[in-house]
């Protein structure tokens, strides 16, 4: 049985390199396990982590992505900060595009925060 109170944030940074994006994944589905989510949310947040990965190793040049999730027993909602600095014309137009699809419909919320760069995304646990 899971607590509903919440946990402290969990932490992620990483050099923006796809080598990393199987450690996002398996970091996302442990966390969603701490909440209460069923086998298909959990898929659901492996892979809207992994989208935002994808997402941050292509949309900027900073030298690490952070990601911070917050969990209880209710959701799960995660962080992707991308830097200090404004999000990069190609970050909004093109290939950068499709994550706002993938994420928009994974997410019960989902916002690309211009500055400072970052993605925003909660999912809802369904049990």
């Amino acid at each position: 049985m899971h607590s509903e109170a919440p946990f402290d944030p969990i932490s992620l940074t990483l050099a923006p390199d796809p080598r990393f994006a199987r450690l996002v994944r398996m970091t996302a589905a442990n966390v969603a396990a701490l909440s209460s989510m069923s086998v298909e949310r959990v898929e659901d947040i492996r892979m809207a982590a992994e989208e935002a990965f994808i997402f941050a190793c292509n949309a900027t040049s900073v030298d690490e992505v952070t990601f911070t999730f917050e969990v209880d027993g209710e959701h799960v909602a995660l962080d992707v900060s991308l830097g200090d600095g404004p999000l990069p014309a190609s970050a909004t137009e093109g290939p950068a595009a499709y994550v706002d699809l993938i994420l928009g419909a994974v997410c019960d919320s989902y916002e690309k925060v211009t500055t400072p760069a970052r993605l925003h995304l909660e999912l809802k646990a369904d049990v």
